[in-house]
């Protein structure tokens, strides 16, 4: 998600750009909201930034306001009427809101929201209730009504928002999404990840501490932290391993250092004899570099990958995941025939792409596969954010490493430890959410969500 503020600019073309260097983190569908101090205009469809957005959709979004969204379903199905940002009417007016996270208490709080506010909900998505709630928050400036969020809100949510007059920006108490926060020469601009405003040629402030809300508008850019916030911190450690782009910046740390620190890690851990060292493209290969680096292996690429299709973990049903990793990989047969072959990837979820993987490159003439894997054993389903889905669709939480291994037919495979995870992340400035690996959760969750509950639920949607 990205939100632009850009007195005398032409916003949405900007917010665009932005989307586009974001399109990682969401491919089910995208939209832009803009303000031109009148009131708000918003454009959404399925599918990617480029397929929804020329010029035709552009000129209508005038503005010097504007904020946008990649949406990447975890509570919700993928379908056009959650294609974010939402516009909600409220007894403060008009707001059109994007969100990265997932919000653990919002069935109840939508029956509060139907029940006691009259609020009519459209969707099936957990951002909707954000909307509503911040639309009718208590309060006579939005500081007191996003302070009224941050104390009704449970589980993760970094936000955007914007009015006919201003932008906001509210990440939640525990920092478990990223966001970050620069400048564009006399405007401001707030995005998920730093590569986007690298992208925009912004120069990055600082990142958005967790709790802290942000509120730009003519008058400048306040902020605003949530009184009580302890400091307590849990940025979801997954975003290391496998969702920002390697040349973002989170927690002061470039995380392709963190990439290539994690396969150093793994190569001490679980050492090989083998010829030559590949990553899974392209998430991996930084992983697979440092794997190489200190396993003294030489480094290759073995695999090409198929540019124009996205990323398989985050299609939202298993059926286009399977589909997807069958056009999205190639080996290099003159790499690796006839070679003892290391192949590194960030994580095994499902097991989807595993397996192909490794029969790809034993007909491509591997004489020996071993996998080599950068996060530990995913074995809970995560609440705030990512879609793990169920424990039984999580392979390592009902098969055994050995088991795992010959699923997948590699001759050998080795996890990081979380440990050995903990000592590469916990150089950085904050503490870590690794509820997927260990269970343990940094606040209450239902242990066994699902992810359509606001579509199951006897409420009306």
């Amino acid at each position: 998600m990205v939100g632009v503020y850009t007195p005398g600019g032409d916003a949405s073309r900007i917010a665009f750009f932005g989307l586009f260097a974001l399109q990682h983190r969401g491919q089910e569908s995208a939209g832009i909201a803009t303000s031109d101090g009148r009131s708000l205009r918003v454009h959404t469809d399925m599918g990617l930034v480029t397929q929804i957005f020329r010029e035709e959709e552009l000129y209508p979004l005038a503005g010097d306001m504007a904020i946008g969204h990649t949406r990447y379903s975890t509570t919700g199905s993928s379908q056009e009427c959650n294609a974010q940002p939402l516009l909600v009417h409220g007894v403060h007016g008009e707001l059109a809101l994007g969100h990265n996270g997932n919000v653990v208490n919002a069935l109840d709080l939508r029956r509060q929201l139907r029940n006691q506010w009259g609020c009519n909900f459209t969707t099936t998505t957990d951002s909707e209730v954000i909307a509503y709630l911040l639309a009718n928050a208590p309060g006579e400036t939005w500081e007191e009504r996003t302070q009224y969020c941050q104390r009704t809100l449970q589980g993760a949510f970094s936000v955007v928002v914007l009015t006919h007059d201003t932008l906001i920006g509210m990440r939640d108490p525990l920092g478990v999404r990223p966001m970050c926060i620069g400048r564009l020469d006399s405007g401001w601009v707030i995005a998920s990840e730093t590569c986007a405003l690298d992208h925009l040629g912004a120069t990055l402030l600082r990142e958005v501490e967790p709790g802290e809300t942000v509120i730009v508008d003519s008058k400048g850019m306040t902020s605003h932290k949530r009184p009580g916030t302890n400091g307590r911190r849990a940025l979801c450690v997954f975003e290391l391993i496998y969702f920002a782009r390697p040349d973002s910046v989170l927690d002061d740390t470039l995380v392709y250092s963190s990439r290539l620190q994690m396969g150093a890690q793994l190569a001490v851990e679980h050492p090989v004899d083998a010829d030559v060292v590949i990553g899974i493209p392209d998430s991996a290969n930084a992983a697979a570099v440092g794997y190489a680096q200190e396993a003294g292996i030489p480094y290759s690429e073995g695999l090409v990958k198929n540019r124009y299709v996205g990323r398989t973990f985050i299609e939202p049903d298993q059926r286009l995941r399977d589909l997807g990793v069958q056009l999205k990989f190639n080996p290099l047969p003159g790499v690796v025939k006839g070679k003892r072959v290391i192949v590194v990837d960030d994580s095994i979820v499902r097991g989807t792409t595993t397996p192909h993987v490794v029969s790809l490159l034993r007909r491509a003439g591997a004489v020996e596969v071993h996998m080599r894997v950068c996060a530990p054993p995913i074995r809970h389903p995560c609440h705030l954010g990512v879609d793990m889905a169920t424990r039984r669709e999580l392979i390592a939480a009902n098969k055994s490493i050995d088991g795992i291994r010959d699923f997948v037919g590699a001759d050998s495979l080795g996890y990081l430890s979380v440990d050995g995870l903990l000592k590469v992340v916990q150089g950085t400035s904050g503490g870590f959410c690794d509820a997927c690996f260990t269970g343990n959760y940094p606040i209450p969750v239902q242990l066994e969500m699902d992810k359509l509950v606001l579509e199951h639920s006897q409420d009306p949607a």
